[in-house]
């Protein structure tokens, strides 16, 4: 028979690491509404959409800056470092997608 346990800890997740996620998320859903209403305009898009590309961007750098700097926080949960990190490069990685593509095709 299993013995319940629970375990009490004063540990709290890191600010810097909720808002690395934060960002990732609002980073990940921009690049997929700009790719959704590129698609739809069948490519015809204005250029306002670029410098939302562009911001994204920056909040993504600065996502993957706030992750880290969180992961380094002592007796923390890292649970949204190590998500708002993946976001990050995720939206990264999708830039680098769509610039090459852009680029080659």
């Amino acid at each position: 028979m299993k013995k319940n346990s629970y375990m009490f800890t004063n540990k709290e997740h890191t600010q810097k690491g909720i808002m690395a996620t934060i960002l990732g998320v609002i980073s990940l859903a921009s690049i997929g509404y700009i790719v959704f209403e590129s698609y739809r305009r069948a490519g015809e898009v204005p250029l306002q959409y670029g410098a939302v590309a562009f911001l994204v961007m920056i909040f993504a750098f600065v996502g993957i800056v706030l992750g880290v700097l969180s992961k380094s926080e002592k007796d923390k949960f890292y649970f949204f470092s190590y998500l708002g990190i993946v976001l990050n490069v995720l939206v990264l990685a999708a830039l680098s997608v769509i610039l090459y593509a852009g680029a080659y095709a």
